[in-house]
Formats: structure tokens, C-alpha cells, sequence
């Protein structure tokens, strides 16, 4: 595993719209650190070094200000209008020796028994909420889908998952399913036949009578 960065952070002086603009500009991503009743601080990290941690699936981040380390969970991001540019996050101050909730990627492996036969995977889930101490947050919990058969699903209370961390997505939500696609095909000469031919009869001959 990648060793983590120290996030150099700067106190973010100015808010707003056009100093958000100006700050990505320059190559950096405006943050708000909150958390352990302790003082809601807006700075300034450089977004190449944020999406090095983010790409190596790093939930957590050491933050200097002012000399001073923090260690953070990345809660929540911001993308742009495209979707894939994050222009904001939001970070939480943790203790190593707590437990917070997280959302953690479902890495699914092998292909269904059921694919075989014809039977196509619908993945209804990609994440899942979890409970665990700060310090066992995984990259992602795998998922075997070899065993789902034609009309076998996969619910959240399925997953088996490491020792220590507990499961908050509800047990019964469902995470994929191997099921057939049945095309509905059209019935002719279906009871009561072709619907009958209606004739209108011209207004002038009706004036005409």
C-alpha cells in the first residue's frame, strides 16, 4: 500500500464563487475540516496531491495548518457540472481508536453459474455503509458472484466481511441479481380480431338526405 501524503493546507482568506475559480486556477481544491467539537477551518490543499490519495484509495489524510497535523476522513466530495472533476471536499477530523461510518466500495468477482445458461447480472448496488475503527477502513469489500444461479440474488446480509467491522446498510437491500430477460412477443389473431372498419359518411351527403 502506498505510504500516505501530508496534505500542506492553507487558511482560505477569501470565499465565494470567483475566489473558488482563482484557487482551482492555481492548481488548488477548496476544503472545510470539521469534526471532534472543534472549530469548522476552511483552507486550501493542492489538488494533485488530493487525487494521488484519492487514486490510491486512501479514505484518510494527514492535513498540516500552521504546523499543526490532523489526521481527516475524506467525507464528501463535490464534483463539477461533468461529474468528474471534484471542485470541493469536506473533511472530518478522526481519532485513530474510534469508530466511524463509512461507504466502501463492493469489488465483485467471478462470473455467475447462471451466465452460462443465459442468465444476465444485475448489479443494484456498488457500495455499501459500514461501521469499524478509523484505523481498519477497507479499500473496498470483494464480492464472489460465482454461486449465483438463474433467480439467485445477493442481499447485503449475504456479504461475508472482515472480523470487527459491522454492517448499516439494511441486511435485506438487495446487491445483484442473475436473472433471464424474457422478450414479450406480439399475439396475433388475439380474441375479438381486428377491430372493425369504421366508415364515415360525408357530411354533404348527409345534407343531401
Amino acid at each position: 500500500m502506498t505510504e500516505a501524503l501530508v496534505l500542506k493546507a492553507q487558511k482560505r482568506e477569501k470565499t465565494g464563487t470567483a475566489a473558488s475559480r482563482k484557487a482551482r486556477k492555481e492548481g488548488l481544491i477548496p476544503a472545510t475540516i470539521y469534526g471532534h467539537q472543534t472549530e469548522v477551518v476552511s483552507v486550501l490543499l493542492s489538488y494533485h496531491d488530493l487525487m494521488m490519495e484519492i487514486q490510491h484509495h486512501h479514505r484518510m489524510v494527514t492535513v498540516e495548518l500552521a504546523g499543526k497535523k490532523e489526521t481527516c476522513l475524506i467525507k464528501d466530495a463535490q464534483f463539477d457540472y461533468l461529474g468528474d472533476t471534484i471542485i470541493h471536499i469536506d473533511l472530518t477530523r478522526v481519532d485513530m481508536n474510534e469508530r466511524v461510518a463509512v461507504t466502501v466500495e463492493l469489488a465483485f468477482r467471478g462470473e455467475p453459474a447462471g451466465a452460462s445458461e443465459g442468465g444476465i447480472l444485475d448489479l443494484v448496488m456498488t457500495e455499501i455503509e459500514l461501521e469499524c475503527m478509523v484505523s481498519a477502513i477497507p479499500e473496498n469489500i470483494r464480492v464472489q458472484l460465482e454461486g449465483l444461479g438463474i433467480g439467485d440474488h445477493l442481499n447485503a446480509g449475504d456479504i461475508e466481511l472482515p472480523d470487527g467491522i459491522k454492517l448499516l446498510t439494511d441486511p435485506a437491500a438487495l446487491i445483484a441479481a442473475c436473472k433471464v430477460i424474457v422478450e414479450e412477443e406480439e399475439v396475433e389473431g388475439e380474441e375479438g380480431g381486428d377491430e372493425p372498419e369504421v366508415i364515415a359518411r360525408d357530411k354533404e351527403d348527409e345534407s343531401a338526405e
